[in-house]
């Protein structure tokens, strides 16, 4: 599975991972989510997070969020 990652601009520090490129099961209060990248099959999503924990939830949820720490968006921006 391609896991599909996504960036809400209503709260910037949300993010989450999606199973299809429009990331149409995203929750609709946090849109507009802007896509950010893909994590091919096979490969390991960023920031050591679990790939079968993000794949259980997008098949239970269609969808898996996260938040960014206070630190790494400092390093970021």
């Amino acid at each position: 599975m391609r896991l599909f990652m996504f960036k809400s601009e209503a709260k910037p520090d949300l993010q989450a991972f999606a199973g299809d490129p429009s990331g149409s099961a995203l929750p609709k209060q946090f849109a507009p989510w802007v896509a950010t990248g893909v994590v091919a099959e096979g490969r390991s999503p960023p920031h050591g997070m679990s790939r079968q924990h993000i794949e259980d939830a997008i098949a239970e949820h269609g969808f898996q969020m996260w938040r960014m720490k206070k630190s790494a968006e400092k390093a970021a921006g």
